[in-house]
């Protein structure tokens, strides 16, 4: 039965210990010399891409990878509503548990293009990072939707939908982090899953 606001169904699971927490395959910035921020000390290696910047331009942790080419996200359908998720997690650890749940769904097999992180307090490291660069050049890759996608909550309606939205609620006022709720949930066309205090985001529902 489809979801309604009042009567949201949520799956509440808990983040396990990963082997290799150190490493992530969230995006990161594809420039040459400028240093890539973000949650992890140690990204996984990628190959490097040829493309418009050179070819010895890093290629981005978390791409494209043999049989699994990126997908278009399909619209939802109007009968029915993607499932929600609940990671638990503090404001300051909620975009290092969505970065670690990102990982897991690369290794079961999703598209990078499939994805897309939003962020109810501060932006995602990589967000920050390539809004240096300019607008233009970050929505752009939106578009190309080679990649996971950050950007922050306030600005979802400029989001495409996706099957499968993380929302990081790593901060920002409880009505700010309600209405990014309804936001993300109108993006994801399988599965919206939410990273923060349970406590607070069952209150914000």
């Amino acid at each position: 039965m489809p979801l309604t606001p009042e009567e949201p169904q949520i799956y509440e699971s808990v983040p396990g210990t990963r082997a290799s927490a150190g490493a992530s395959r969230t995006p990161q910035a594809s420039r040459a010399a400028a240093p890539v921020p973000g949650p992890r000390q140690a990204p996984r290696p990628a190959p490097p891409r040829t493309d418009s910047k050179g070819p010895n331009t890093p290629g981005r942790p978390g791409g494209p990878r043999q049989g699994n080419p990126p997908a278009s996200a399909k619209p939802a359908s109007p009968d029915t509503t993607a499932r929600i998720h609940l990671v638990a997690a503090t404001d300051t650890t909620a975009v290092e548990v969505a970065d670690e749940t990102v990982d897991k769904l690369l290794d079961e097999g999703r598209a990078p293009g499939e994805i897309l992180l939003l962020t109810t307090g501060g932006q995602h490291p990589w967000a920050e990072h390539e809004l240096s660069f300019g607008e233009d050049s970050y929505w752009r890759q939106l578009t190309e939707a080679e990649d996971v996608f950050c950007a922050h909550a306030a600005t979802a309606a400029r989001t495409t939908q996706r099957p499968i939205v993380l929302l990081a609620v790593n901060g920002g006022t409880d009505p700010e982090a309600a209405a990014a709720l309804p936001a993300a949930l109108e993006k994801a066309t399988e599965q919206l899953i939410v990273c923060g205090d349970p406590e607070r985001v069952r209150a914000l529902l």
